[in-house]
């Protein structure tokens, strides 16, 4: 048997559980992963809750997470652990290897263990990185990275990014620094200074300026909270820019429809598909010290329901981690 957070039925945070579950084994192709730490995203709390989810997607999303209750009743997304087993298939990786990754809408990262196809988006941890920090790294970093491409990020641009200080954000300035590309970071008061940290040439307080007020011209808008408008950003977009949004709706996909169609400036609108090349690249980066986590808080296992809560406020820094160290400590003592 394992620990592990369990939700049977859409709600508040308080539908999370921890619970005694059966502890999962691997098939030949499988890999089982004792988990030392996990990230609670804003997906984990929308599949949680069925919140916040746009009427475009919500009938698909309901199909997808389970009609009435949960298909899959432990959330989590991005982990890091260590390999505990292997199936006599797998060849990737072996016992002891220490991994991170990102299991999609398989979630299942909220346990003290779990199986994953070798195949899957799994690699060897950076060296130079804790489990907490190379589990905030899957997500919001190849997601940043798949829409920087998406925009043909290039050397010498000059890149705004709305939401500089949150997962995607966070990764979205280090990534753009380097691409070579110069940065404007938008965030709050007390996040400037992390901004800066990052990388970011320039940071615009959203508390006391609307961007979309300031003289600039970009060949690249980066909107990773979904909090500003085409209409809004257009006149700042360079002849042939690109106005990136992470999260969006069906208005935005019919602009994207339309500048695909007439003029130079586009709208991009996309879900980012992770891939373990991606993986791969983010670690070179990582070792190399061009990239580094960011992380608000972090929560042990047990106190899953508080994270959500904390991640639904809106106002996170970087990324929030539960750790499992401290319960797995908890329990080796009173053996």
């Amino acid at each position: 048997m394992m620990k592990a957070i369990v939700y049977t039925k859409y709600g508040p945070p308080d539908v999370l559980q921890l619970k005694d579950v059966e502890k999962p084994a691997p098939n030949t192709r499988d890999v089982l992963i004792k988990v030392r730490a996990v990230a609670v995203t804003s997906g984990d709390c929308k599949a949680r809750g069925f919140k916040d989810i746009h009427s475009l997607f919500w009938i698909p999303s309901r199909v997808a997470f389970g009609i009435i209750k949960p298909r899959n009743t432990i959330l989590g997304s991005e982990l890091a652990g260590e390999v505990e087993a292997i199936g006599q298939d797998v060849s990737r990786f072996s016992k002891g290897d220490r991994v991170f990754g990102y299991t999609g809408l398989r979630f299942g990262a909220y346990a003290e263990y779990l199986c994953l196809p070798e195949d899957s988006v799994l690699a060897i941890k950076p060296a130079n990185t804790t489990f907490e920090e190379a589990a905030s790294v899957p997500f919001g970093s190849i997601t940043a990275l798949f829409f920087l491409r998406k925009g043909n990020i290039q050397n010498g641009q000059h890149v705004l990014i709305n939401g500089a200080s949150g997962a995607v954000g966070s990764a979205a300035v280090q990534l753009a620094k380097y691409f070579g590309a110069e940065v404007t970071g938008v965030c709050s008061t007390e996040k400037l200074n992390l901004v800066r940290s990052l990388g970011a040439d320039r940071v615009i307080d959203y508390t006391k300026e609307d961007f979309t007020k300031i003289a600039g011209a970009y060949d690249i808008i980066f909107d990773t909270v979904g909090a500003s408008s085409y209409a809004d950003c257009r006149n700042l977009l360079k002849q042939d820019g690109r106005y990136l949004l992470a999260v969006f709706g069906f208005k935005q996909l019919l602009q994207m429809l339309w500048t695909s169609i007439f003029g130079s400036k586009k709208v991009i609108c996309a879900i980012s598909t992770e891939r373990v090349e991606d993986l791969n690249f983010l670690t070179d980066l990582i070792e190399a010290g061009k990239m580094r986590s960011v992380i608000d808080r972090r929560y042990p296992l047990e106190q899953a329901a508080d994270a959500h809560r904390y991640v639904e406020e809106g106002h996170k820094t970087g990324s929030v981690i539960l750790t499992l160290e401290r319960n797995r400590e908890t329990q080796e003592r009173r053996r």
